[in-house]
């Protein structure tokens, strides 16, 4: 496990760790494991939520774009 980044002046906000599910605050872990910032550790939580409803919004809009009708899923 790589140790958490120790720094005086952290990013502001909440991060989500894909790797170990975690929230994280401050002191953080490898940015390629991290999504985020989001504005409070509740929104940080919902992380893969928010990342599957922005997916499906930009999918149907692609699809939109593109004259097919993807139905529901």
């Amino acid at each position: 496990m790589a140790p958490k980044r120790k720094d005086s002046n952290p990013p502001e906000g909440w991060w989500y760790n894909t790797r170990t599910g975690e929230v994280e605050h401050g002191e953080l872990s490898r940015a390629i494991d991290l999504m985020g910032p989001y504005p409070d550790e509740a929104t940080a939580r919902r992380a893969l939520e928010i990342a599957r409803e922005r997916t499906k919004r930009a999918d149907e809009a692609e699809a939109e774009w593109e004259g097919e009708d993807l139905g529901e899923r």
